[in-house]
């Protein structure tokens, strides 16, 4: 994949990322049963609308700081997507995935505020994930992929569909959301896998400078319930490339998923020192922890509480300590390859500081904004999603 004039250098280490396969016993029948044939390509896609109401009611209709799920009371297409999958198998050791996408999300969520686009970025963000990888014949099989990949660093997705709330954490809105580069992986145990990667920088689309980010994660899977990720991310993010001002992330997940609760930690701190500010080092820091119980068949509910703190405005453009709690109502309908997911979700978002406040209506001048700390959301999501296997 072309990535503008940017060359990235590859190299590989290792992290940890363990699945488990239970084993499922099938029923016998009275007669032999044909083989299941496996299906190494897959489309679908999905569509994801949804209406965020808020009374503080903002001219400019922003919901401020954010890089998903930004307009507020109006409907929006927030994104949609179609794509190709190839898995690898037994007879074939390459994958590939090409994904296509479109919506408000894509508008803003991959760039920085503090750095140029990368060339090329306009086409770019109407990609998601996108690559090839391959499975090398090297002792338990080592995993190469190139392209465009899901970040290493975080809990939440891109796609609300993937994720326990509708509305993403600060966390994630502040992480990469897309990696745009190269990864291998290893499983260096039956429970513990490396992954080593080297990407284009700290936003896939941005392009700060010359000079490629390198990460490390390892996963570890405790029990068939319980799984540990730590991840790093260490390059610079601005025009000055020397080792002092580079920026570093470092991300933690514990996560405990059972049939009918998922219970998890997210943690991460990010620090740099930025050189047009003389000796200034920013420090961004947030943390959430998402529960979610499936409480009656296609039912659902999950609570959300976080905290973000930007010590300088350097990711969120505002110095501000911002507090959160999310609660989300799910109704799920699944029918052949395809599944409807209705959401239902209130946040109040409550944000301190010298630049802290979300949008809201100015009484004493009309169609102009002012900022107030709290802002309440109101939320309706329709998502509607398929998935199906090329039949030979």
């Amino acid at each position: 994949m072309v990535i503008g004039s940017r060359r990235l250098t590859f190299s590989f280490i290792a992290a940890l990322f363990i699945l488990t396969a239970p084993s499922l016993a099938g029923a016998q029948t009275p007669t032999p049963a044909t083989p299941p044939v496996a299906h190494d390509w897959s489309y679908g896609g999905f569509a994801d609308a949804s209406y965020l109401w808020t009374p503080n009611d903002p001219p400019n209709k922003l919901f401020r700081s954010r890089g998903t799920a930004w307009h507020v009371n109006d409907p929006h297409l927030n994104m949609t997507a179609a794509y190709l999958r190839k898995r690898a198998s037994a007879n074939s050791p390459w994958a590939a995935e090409l994904t296509v996408q479109t919506g408000k999300d894509d508008e803003i969520f991959g760039f920085s505020a503090t750095a140029p686009n990368l060339d090329g970025a306009k086409v770019l963000r109407h990609f998601g994930p996108t690559n090839v990888s391959y499975v090398a014949p090297v002792g338990k099989g080592l995993t190469v992929q190139g392209g465009i990949f899901g970040s290493l660093i975080g809990y939440d997705g891109l796609y609300a569909k993937d994720n326990l709330n509708y509305t993403r954490p600060w966390g994630a809105d502040f992480t990469p959301y897309l990696m745009l580069g190269v990864n291998a992986s290893y499983p260096l145990t039956e429970k513990l896998t490396g992954t080593l990667y080297v990407v284009n920088g700290y936003w896939h689309l941005a392009n700060a400078n010359g000079v490629p980010s390198t990460g490390i994660q390892l996963a570890y899977k405790a029990t068939p319930q319980i799984t540990v990720k730590e991840s790093a991310l260490w390059g610079p993010h601005q025009s000055s490339t020397a080792l002092e001002f580079w920026r570093f992330i470092s991300d933690t997940i514990v996560e405990r998923k059972t049939e009918r609760v998922t219970v998890a930690f997210n943690g991460h701190f990010a620090t740099e020192r930025v050189d047009d500010s003389g000796d200034t080092r920013a420090w961004w820091a947030a943390a959430q922890l998402p529960v979610r119980w499936n409480f009656q068949g296609p039912w659902s509910i999950a609570v959300r509480p976080e905290i973000a703190w930007d010590s300088t405005g350097r990711w969120t453009l505002a110095e501000q300590t911002v507090k959160a709690i999310t609660t989300t109502l799910e109704y799920r309908a699944p029918f052949k390859w395809s599944s409807t997911i209705l959401r239902a979700e209130y946040r109040y978002d409550d944000s301190r500081g010298p630049q802290g406040g979300f949008f809201a209506k100015d009484d004493r001048r009309p169609g102009e904004n002012r900022l107030k700390p709290g802002q309440p959301l109101f939320i309706l999501a329709a998502i509607v999603t398929f998935d199906a296997p090329f039949e030979r």
